[in-house]
């Protein structure tokens, strides 16, 4: 029996309305409608399960059916939820993960499995559970081999599965290994996601500039080399050869105009060598060293993990504030293969057939007609592309605040995965008493408190109309005294490290616990574990996400690519009612 259905008797065996049970059981007459028809149910240990226990019994203990008392009813009820043979939250993992490597678009598939397409994003971050958890992945794995079935989806299907494509290939066996994969217990995704945010919360660029000794590079280097007019390269390992070609010729030349880089070639053939990666790396950074700015166009037309790769690499870069990414909307062809770098002085061209690079052909050339051709060819690409993410560094300090006020206008719910408590649950008191005691001087004292102010007015703002869901981290004294936490002010560009006493911490934390009790749209979590220290995560449903660097130097990326922003928003574990 589902759990709506035994609920259901239990209204009738008491006869009583549902609305009688929602006020016995201290919950909304909406939420136990939900749990009725089976849109919701509460999970296993919760408390909304405990309080429906009571309600029931309380009922009952009033019409003299004592039978019914309160740990009976919860523990058929619990019993009941727990006796579903299936991992929820792996299911959900599982879910979340198809989504993401197909790029399924929620609305169609709410069309072709006839679902509201709200309803469903709500159970991908958790906040719902179907009321027939197999009928639901029956339709979802129905879909799913309908409609991607191609070459190129089979592939990437494979890959998640960790199966042969042969496994695949035909219609019944697809269903049975991806049906089998959603209820299986080991997971074979992995977490690109999270090492994408462990690589930006780890990630210090002043050791990143010591490690390359950065400061040191001569440009362009004092024994210079001779490179011909124009070479032709062929297969993969000759391309890199080219690629580093290319950025020997950019970084000795006069030449201070952009560099351009496209490339939709496969990361994991190149990363495979890893001479190369740290030679292309020392290549890029003599490039910003010399003082160059790269507009760069990602591909995210790739397998998930392929294009977290890519990512990850330009980590480092990105946080120079010399390189400006950019992104092509929409599918491509997924036969051909091109690259095309360009500077002031040098231009690399390269094209190959998928799966088939060791046959393709790059050239090099200096020869300034072509050069000129290729210029003008990457900027034309470049007019077609979208802004991936938009970075902000103290330098753009004021567009940053304009950005954080105008968001504010703009309805819909926020989620917050914090390192730290947020700043502008602190008063005014505790934040002069941290400064102060900190050195700060008076002159700046002011300052920051005024700064503070102004997000203090954009989140009473926000919280007027709009929910938010913070989630904090509550450490113990010994774990602070081992990683003492850093008062975030990230947003306001302060690049100095305030640390909190203990004592300063808890009251703190007590202050944005009573923030939380005066604010109805505000809801505080505690972390179940702490799974960054120096970054915060902001997400704005449906429109942005953030990852904001908590260490100094601050620095921003508001990223507004629907597939990288799903990926964010269902990257935290879900919260179960």
């Amino acid at each position: 029996m589902e759990f709506n259905q035994r609920l259901n008797d239990y209204i009738e065996e008491l006869q009583c309305s549902a609305k009688d049970l929602a006020e016995a059981s201290d919950l909304s007459a909406t939420v136990v409608s939900r749990y009725r028809s089976g849109e919701r149910v509460p999970a296993a240990d919760s408390e909304q399960l405990k309080k429906l226990a009571t309600g029931i019994a309380n009922i009952a203990h009033s019409k003299g059916m004592h039978e019914l008392d309160r740990e009976s009813v919860l523990q058929e009820l619990t019993d009941m939820l727990k006796g579903n043979d299936w991992n929820y939250d792996l299911l959900l993992k599982h879910f979340n993960a198809v989504i993401l490597v197909l790029n399924i678009n929620i609305s169609e598939m709410a069309r072709g499995i006839n679902y509201d397409a709200s309803y469903i994003s709500r159970i991908r971050s958790g906040q719902r559970h179907p009321a027939n958890m197999d009928h639901f992945i029956e339709n979802v794995c129905q879909y799913i081999v309908k409609r991607y079935n191609k070459e190129a989806d089979l592939e990437i299907i494979s890959s998640l599965l960790s199966v042969m494509v042969a496994e695949i290939s035909e219609e019944d066996k697809y269903l049975e290994v991806l049906r089998r994969w959603f209820y299986s217990e080991e997971s074979s995704e992995k977490d690109e996601i999270g090492s994408f945010l462990k690589q930006v919360d780890e990630f210090d660029l002043d050791e990143y500039i010591k490690a390359i000794h950065f400061d040191e590079l001569k440009v362009p280097p004092a024994l210079p080399v001779q490179l011909p007019t124009s070479k032709n390269y062929y297969g993969i390992e000759a391309m890199k050869a080219g690629t580093l070609d290319f950025l020997k010729a950019t970084v000795f030349a006069k030449s201070m105009e952009p560099v351009y880089i496209m490339d939709d070639t496969p990361i994991a053939e190149k990363a495979k060598n890893s001479d190369f990666p740290k030679k292309w790396m020392l290549g890029i950074a003599m490039v910003l060293r010399k003082g160059l700015h790269i507009q760069m166009i990602h591909n995210l037309n790739r397998p998930f993990e392929e294009m977290m790769l890519g990512l990850e690499a330009w980590i480092p870069l990105y946080m120079t504030g010399q390189v400006t990414p950019y992104y092509l909307k929409g599918v491509h062809n997924q036969v051909f293969g091109h690259f095309l770098y360009t500077s002031g002085a040098a231009a690399l061209s390269g094209e190959g057939i998928t799966d088939h690079y060791e046959n393709g052909k790059y050239y090099l050339t200096k020869n300034r007609t072509e050069l000129t051709y290729y210029r003008q060819r990457s900027k034309d690409i470049l007019s077609q592309a979208s802004p991936l993410m938009e970075i902000y560094r103290k330098p753009e300090e004021k567009i940053f605040q304009a950005f954080l006020s105008a968001d504010a206008t703009v309805e819909g719910s926020r989620h917050e995965v914090l390192s730290a408590l947020p700043i502008y649950t602190i008063s005014d008191e505790l934040l002069q008493r941290m400064l102060g005691r900190n050195g700060v001087k008076e002159e700046e004292q002011r300052n920051i408190i005024q700064k503070v102010a102004e997000l203090k007015r954009i989140a009473e703002m926000i919280l007027k109309k709009n929910p938010v869901r913070t989630e904090i981290p509550e450490p113990t004294q010994k774990e602070f005294q081992q990683y003492p936490m850093r008062l975030s002010l990230s947003a306001i560009f302060f690049e100095r490290e305030i640390v909190y006493t203990y004592e300063e911490y808890l009251e703190h934390l007590e202050q944005t616990k009573e923030f939380a009790q005066k604010h109805k749209n505000y809801s505080l979590q505690k972390m179940k574990e702490e799974a960054f220290r120096n970054i915060q995560i902001t997400i704005h449903e449906g429109k942005w996400a953030m990852v904001s660097k908590n260490k100094c130097p601050a620095i921003h990326f508001v990223i507004r690519h629907p597939k990288l922003c799903n990926a964010l928003e269902n990257m935290v574990m879900p919260i179960v009612e």
